[in-house]
């Protein structure tokens, strides 16, 4: 496979693999070496099947099923459907409003995920443009750049993260066709804390573990003073050259660092402007340090 560097922040493009073949150990060593250096890595012109793309994404590690399990692939629940596509009778055929805003996730989970893949089936165009950019944000230079007495008063220090913060926050947008979280889907994931600092299990290195979508509070800290330093941390998660965006094509995998990284889906296309991604959740279930060492 060729790995080529987008020179930027984040992002690699990886060439000359057909993912529809099975990983050798020594591919998937590669790859996990490339999603820590890179934090996002695009496979063009993929086009393999439904089947084919779970076995590629549980290569990394064991798949989550999204809690509210909304829409999924025909017997396989843990390939989400993301699509703004309406059905003849009406009804949606994916989630249509999936990721738009700045999060991590499963910061929500107390197992969280090492990675996202998104395969594009339809992409929106105008003007011989793609729309529906996905952004980042690296976040192992996030922690790189604080001022070393943040540092110091963050390190083991845990802030909760709760899922039904954004899923309310998505609710209350014009046109969502979200329902209320149940009660069974709140016990399913509850509040949990999650370290400030934590060790990415690729790269050895400490990352800022911070979102705007799911990150609440700093557990034990005086409510005001949590909020000043949240407040900060999510401002100075906004530096310009912490930013990557990838722009979609027909047959893109898009595979990115769910540890290392913040990501954003731009909903800049109109509803007869069709977009459909499988996705995949790569939960961080194995050996990571192991596996790269």
């Amino acid at each position: 496979m060729d790995i080529i560097p987008s020179g930027q922040t984040l992002g690699a493009r990886v060439q000359a693999i057909d993912l529809a073949m099975p990983l050798t150990d020594a591919d998937l060593r590669t790859l996990l070496r490339a999603l820590g250096q890179h934090g996002v890595l695009c496979f063009p012109n993929q086009t393999f099947d439904t089947q084919a793309f779970a076995a590629f994404a549980h290569r990394f590690g064991d798949l989550e099923v999204n809690v509210a399990n909304l829409f999924h692939e025909p017997d396989l629940p843990e390939v989400m459907i993301l699509s703004n596509q309406v059905r003849p009778d009406g009804k949606p055929v994916g989630l249509n409003d999936a990721g738009q805003g700045w999060h991590t996730d499963m910061s929500y989970s107390r197992d969280i995920a090492l990675a996202n893949v998104l395969h594009a089936q339809a992409v929106p165009m105008r003007n011989g443009k793609s729309l529906g950019e996905t952004q980042f944000r690296n976040m192992h230079a996030a922690y790189d750049e604080l001022p070393d007495d943040l540092k110091h008063k963050l390190e083991g220090r845990t802030a909760t993260h709760d899922f039904e913060k954004f899923w309310e926050v998505m609710r209350q947008r014009p046109g969502s066709r979200r329902p209320a979280l149940t009660e069974e889907q709140k016990r399913k994931k509850p509040p949990v804390s999650q370290p400030l600092v934590r060790i990415h299990p690729l790269t050895g290195r400490k990352v800022l573990y911070a979102n705007p979508g799911y990150t609440m509070w700093i557990d034990g800290m005086d409510p005001h003073e949590s909020g000043m330093i949240l407040d900060y941390l999510f401002r100075h998660q906004e530096r310009a050259d912490f930013l990557y965006a990838h722009h979609w094509a027909v047959g893109d995998v898009l595979m990115w660092d769910n540890i290392g990284t913040v990501h954003n889906a731009v909903a800049d296309y109109m509803p007869d402007e069709h977009r459909y991604m499988r996705r995949a959740q790569v939960m961080a279930t194995l050996d990571y340090p192991a596996l790269v060492a």
